[in-house]
């Protein structure tokens, strides 16, 4: 898949036209889109999540568990961002965190998830006005997002990583060489690398935004930007076909001058807390078992990724 500002949203949930990429930033709307795989099925898919889902209750902890399991659906927020959250070849939801959900939400009762494709700046909106119970995006935590939502414990840690042209040709291996080269830099709608570009003192207004990781691959084929930053993961997987990009190594962004590993994990309405309390439990057994990495491998994860990294850590707390 680890960025941000949120913007406003439309009551409903508008289908994503690209799958997106990953994650988000310290500051507010993460990020990730993706592959251009599953759009006309998303597009059908979004229409069928638009309803909204009923308005919890007040009760203590909330009672949203109670009626999915009454109800034997839950709405999976979506960014159609591979690996993370998409739609298949074959018309069916799958990605990491549907997969995982799938598997979670079966141990507490429930059978069946609904994807609700949008956005994914429209991810923590839609999930405060009741577009879908849970956000299953592969999401960044951060203090900024916390604030406006509760996450479960990360279901995996990732690093960044550039798509640069073949032979890394300015030498950037991290966002202080974009800064010193004075390097063409882009990033995806609302991902965390923008803040970290900015902190390593990048302008942002020089920033070129493009909608996800497939825009920003063909930025730097064409040449329009010397390098684009992401996910490790998502920009190995983008590059593969390509004859004239490359991925450099995977690096630890700096906060605060300090090494910062992001952790990428599902989000609840504040009022939630017995749900993401239940869905902890069960994602603590699925990691003790080694199921967890067995569910994530297919998309991509792998041992380096699995992370005893706590929701409570990536929100400061």
């Amino acid at each position: 898949m680890a960025r941000m500002e949120l913007g406003k949203r439309a009551p409903m949930a508008p289908p994503s036209r690209t799958p997106s990429p990953r994650r988000s930033a310290p500051k507010s709307g993460p990020a990730r889109r993706s592959l251009l795989a599953g759009v006309a099925a998303l597009g059908a898919l979004g229409a069928a999540g638009c309803s909204r889902v009923a308005t919890a209750s007040g009760a203590q902890g909330g009672d949203l568990l109670d009626r999915l399991r009454a109800q034997g659906v839950v709405r999976l927020g979506i960014a159609g961002e591979i690996p993370f959250g998409y739609i298949g070849k074959d018309g069916r939801l799958t990605g990491e965190a549907p997969e995982l959900a799938k598997a979670v939400f079966r141990r507490l009762g429930v059978d069946r998830v609904q994807p609700v494709p949008t956005e994914f700046g429209s991810l923590i909106p839609g999930l405060n006005s009741q577009q879908f119970d849970v956000v299953a995006a592969g999401m960044y935590v951060n203090p900024e997002r916390c604030e406006q939502v509760i996450f479960a414990d990360p279901d995996y840690q990732m690093l960044d990583s550039f798509i640069v042209r073949k032979g890394n040709p300015k030498g950037l291996h991290n966002y202080q060489d974009v800064v010193e080269k004075k390097a063409r830099f882009a990033t995806g709608t609302g991902y965390a690398e923008i803040q970290y570009a900015v902190g390593a003192g990048y302008k942002e207004s020089d920033i070129l935004i493009v909608p996800d990781q497939v825009a920003g691959l063909n930025a730097v084929e064409t040449g329009r930007v010397d390098v684009f930053a992401g996910t490790a993961l998502t920009t190995r997987e983008v590059v593969k076909k390509s004859a004239k990009a490359e991925v450099t190594e995977p690096f630890k962004p700096l906060v605060d001058g300090r090494p910062h590993v992001d952790g990428g994990a599902f989000a609840f309405r504040p009022t939630e807390t017995k749900l993401r309390d239940a869905f902890n439990a069960e994602l603590r057994e699925l990691k003790r078992s080694g199921e967890l990495l067995r569910i994530l491998k297919p998309f991509g994860f792998t041992e380096d990724e699995m992370t005893e990294l706590t929701a409570k850590e990536l929100c400061g707390g």
